[in-house]
């Protein structure tokens, strides 16, 4: 019986060291598993962004066409969604639609009207500057 015994131990310790294999491989395919399921919700989510970006045309985007300030929170604002204008009243954290028309087949004018009190100083800024470099070259011109 010593000799059974023995064996029985050796068999054991020898278990012992293969369950720490066959925890490694179990522990591998795991790992391989959760690598698999991340490659594919990467490549998911890769797909649909490509496949809605490229069936999105730019008339389904709301454009701001212009607005104006009517009050320090306030404004009305004219949006082209598609081929309608919308001119929203903006303020106090909400949005109303005032009126709703078609929107004209040719494009609004930008304005390029002297600088606007409701401009901010970015936009004067950057007028004052298109002007004075307009003169830089006038004066270059002459002489």
């Amino acid at each position: 019986m010593s000799e059974t015994a023995s064996n029985a131990a050796a068999v054991a310790e020898g278990l012992g060291g293969g369950e720490a294999l066959i925890g490694m491989a179990t522990l591998g395919k795991t790992a391989a598993a959760l690598a698999l399921v991340v490659a594919i919700i990467v490549g998911c989510s890769l797909l649909l962004r490509r496949l809605n970006g490229s069936g999105r045309g730019q008339g389904h985007r709301p454009r701001l066409v212009g607005s104006t300030s009517i009050g320090q929170r306030e404004r009305v604002v004219i949006v082209e969604v598609e081929d309608t204008w919308l001119v929203l009243g903006v303020g106090g954290g909400q949005v109303s639609k005032l009126h709703e028309l078609p929107a004209p087949d040719t494009p609004a004018p930008e304005a390029s009207s002297p600088i606007d009190a409701d401009d901010g100083f970015a936009a004067r800024f950057a007028q004052a500057l298109r002007h004075n470099a307009g003169l830089g070259r006038n004066d270059r011109n002459r002489s």
